[in-house]
């Protein structure tokens, strides 16, 4: 993918109504430190667009990121995060769950999940979630360069095992850092947008 154009178009909150869009959507969940802002501010060869923060949690809207005027990346709030109210967690679980439901163009929800952790139990929820609402996620393991390569074989098994993962999900390592994984996450994208994999 050639990035060409980039920017923030569409800012829902709890209380939005979600748009109506015409291009294919991707989506991205995972919990508020697993490194999404990264992980989006990568794929879109951007520093900064996707805010990332010191205190996680602050991505609580959904954020619709136009690419080339042929795609959004949707970047969905993050879960888990213990600062935020019982009712507040649940507007955004009811948000997320909207979305999912209503949404005619989303082709793909990518789940993130920290490659040197045993799934959480939000993890698990927000996988089985995604699957109880029609859509088989892909996995980022993110953080890839914070492990030896020799651990990385160990630590996916252990993230393929602790989400029950459907035999033959994807699991993509990734890290802001290097950038290994981008290209991959990219391909697999186009393939599921434009039905092909795309220069």
């Amino acid at each position: 993918m050639v990035i060409k154009h980039v920017a923030l178009d569409i800012v829902c909150g709890i209380t939005s109504t979600l748009p109506v869009n015409e291009v294919p959507e991707i989506a991205f969940a995972g919990k508020s430190n697993v490194g999404k802002s990264s992980l989006i501010n990568a794929l879109m060869n951007r520093k900064a667009l996707a805010r990332t923060s010191a205190s996680p949690g602050k991505t609580q809207t959904i954020n619709f990121y136009n690419i080339n005027h042929e795609m959004y990346l949707v970047d969905l709030p993050g879960y888990g995060y213990a600062k935020v109210s019982q009712s507040v967690k649940e507007q955004w679980g009811k948000m997320i769950e909207r979305y999912l439901h209503k949404s005619k163009q989303l082709k793909a929800v990518f789940l993130l999940i920290d490659i040197r952790h045993k799934p959480s139990e939000n993890d698990r929820n927000m996988y089985e979630w995604i699957l109880h609402n029609g859509y088989e996620p892909i996995i980022i393991a993110t953080k890839l360069d914070k492990l030896k390569r020799s651990q990385v074989p160990k630590q996916l098994k252990i993230i393929r095992e602790g989400l029950d993962l459907i035999p033959g999900t994807k699991i993509i390592p990734f890290s802001a850092q290097t950038k290994q994984g981008r290209d991959e996450i990219w391909d697999l994208a186009e393939q599921l947008i434009f039905g092909t994999e795309e220069a």
